[in-house]
């Protein structure tokens, strides 16, 4: 099955048994659990390829058996995204599934301002401006998150001339 995933259509079966066979291998060698509303979460996450409020996965979650209590649906969220397998978007106040789970990254959101479609990509802050500007402060980045908005391809395409 072919999906968008972010701006462009990918394997949306393999990148979700990827994902989920990644999160798993990392839990076991780190002796973490891998419980299963942590894993709905993350299939809910993938599934469904956009950013996802927490009320929202909470639904899912709670269709599946695992209740309703905003409790279940933040600690899933804040586990996935404390061990990279998420992100919260902060604009947003949404959480998207991680496009390159299992790789050390600093993400950054690229968002639609027009449709709210979301492509994660990788930087590195320490090579550039930001990192330079860290530099001359004698700051240290510990965690970065950057999140640019604009027009993705297809609605660059369909803006009026």
């Amino acid at each position: 099955m072919t999906k968008a995933h972010g701006f462009h259509q990918h394997d949306h079966a393999a990148c979700i048994s990827d994902a989920l066979t990644t999160a798993e291998a990392y839990c076991a060698a780190r002796k973490l659990q891998f419980t299963p509303v942590r894993r709905r979460t993350l299939e809910v996450l993938l599934a469904h390829h956009r950013t996802m409020g927490a009320y929202e996965v909470l639904g899912h979650l709670d269709a599946s058996g695992f209740g309703a209590q905003p409790p279940v649906a933040y600690r899933a969220l804040d586990f996935l995204v404390k061990h990279g397998f998420a992100h919260k978007v902060e604009a947003m106040n949404a959480y998207v599934a991680c496009s390159h789970s299992g790789a050390q990254h600093v993400p950054a959101f690229l968002i639609c301002r027009q449709c709210s479609t979301v492509q994660e990509a990788q930087i590195e802050p320490m090579q550039n401006g930001l990192g330079d500007a860290a530099n001359d402060a004698g700051f240290a980045i510990e965690r970065a998150v950057v999140e640019a908005q604009g027009l993705c391809p297809s609605c660059q395409q369909s803006a009026p001339e």
